[in-house]
Order: structure tokens, then C-alpha cells, then sequence
């Protein structure tokens, strides 16, 4: 691969490549994201930042299942959410990740 197209690749992929993109205010297409869209982002973020936490383990779950549930399929996510101890898919994930589109 050329090394515009790795920078390209690399600054789309992976967990932090929004959050690298927001703080540049550069959309992966090269375009400013405008103002008001990072003003409300970040008064949004800001709150979110001050919100008590009920605990790591369940937020851990929830984005096991958010982020899990785009590449998984219902059943084994299930059973891998079980493998490791936690809750499985409850009524309400299943009918929102995996429901009918």
C-alpha cells in the first residue's frame, strides 16, 4: 500500500479514529465539520462527562453488546456475553440490534 493510502486507513480505523477527527474538525472525507455541529457535540460530550458512572462491568457490557452486536451473531454473542459472566441478551437488545430493519 502507498503511504497516503495507510495514513488514510489508519486515520479511519479503530476505536479513537472519530474522536481524532472530531478534535481535528475534519470529516474522513477532508471536509471542516461546521461549527454548530461541533458546538453541540461538545456541550453534549461535556455533559456526558460529568455523569456519574454506576460501574465498569456494566459499562463494559453495554458496549460489548452495542459495538458486538454490529458484528456478531445474536446467538454467539449471547453465548460469549455468558462465557464471560455477564447477563446475556436481554428482550429489549435483541429487538433493537437485531430486529427486524
Amino acid at each position: 500500500m502507498s503511504s497516503d493510502l495507510n495514513d488514510q486507513m489508519s486515520s479511519t480505523t479503530g476505536a479513537d479514529a472519530i474522536d481524532v477527527a472530531i478534535a481535528k474538525g475534519i470529516d474522513f472525507d477532508g471536509s471542516p465539520i461546521p461549527a454548530e455541529k461541533l458546538d453541540l457535540y461538545n456541550k453534549v460530550m461535556g455533559l456526558e462527562a460529568g455523569r456519574q458512572r454506576s460501574g465498569v462491568s456494566n459499562t463494559m457490557r453495554s458496549r460489548i453488546v452495542r459495538i458486538g452486536a454490529k458484528h456478531i451473531a445474536q446467538d454467539e454473542l449471547n453465548q460469549m456475553l455468558v462465557d464471560a459472566g455477564f447477563a446475556g441478551l436481554k428482550d429489549k437488545e435483541i429487538a433493537f440490534y437485531y430486529g427486524a430493519k
